[in-house]
């Protein structure tokens, strides 16, 4: 049996982006969440996936919408992953700079080095997480560069 705390190390070695989920709940409330473990899943069609925690407060929420959005956040957004990690769910959006391109569509944060609307696939259960597969409908990039996340600090990648 491999040791949590040993699994979580090793992990952390390997260096990843940093992302916010953002969706609306069944009453329309915002919720979102931080995210490391988001990939790719396949260009035709285009298809992403983030993993969620089961005890995370968004959880339930974001497996039950059709529709979310995924944030990479820009290099000097670490305030917002942290927010969007610890701070009590219900005022993660409190003055913090979204909009929606509709009125029910998920946060859009503001000045993120990239983002991508989904529409929800399929949900898998996998040991402690839901992993949410996502088809993207829209994208957009800027020119910032992306947060990185990697032995348990934020940083930047410089080629």
């Amino acid at each position: 049996m491999v040791d949590a705390l040993a699994f979580r190390e090793a992990m952390g070695r390997y260096p990843t982006g940093v992302t916010v989920v953002t969706a609306l709940d069944a009453d329309g409330a915002p919720v979102g969440v931080t995210v490391n473990s988001f990939t790719s899943v396949s260009l035709t069609p285009p298809l992403v996936l983030v993993c969620l925690g089961l005890t995370s407060s968004s959880h339930d929420a974001l497996v039950a919408t059709p529709r979310f959005r995924i944030h990479v956040l820009a290099d000097d957004q670490t305030d917002v992953a942290a927010r969007f990690a610890v701070t009590p769910s219900e005022q993660r959006f409190d003055g913090l700079a979204w909009e929606g391109d509709e009125p029910d569509d998920p946060p859009r944060i503001a000045d993120v080095a990239a983002w991508m609307s989904c529409t929800l696939e399929t949900v898998h259960r996998a040991g402690d997480h839901s992993i949410l597969v996502g088809r993207v409908t829209a994208v957009g990039t800027s020119d910032r560069e992306a947060l990185v996340f990697h032995r348990g600090a934020y940083g930047v990648f410089t080629p």
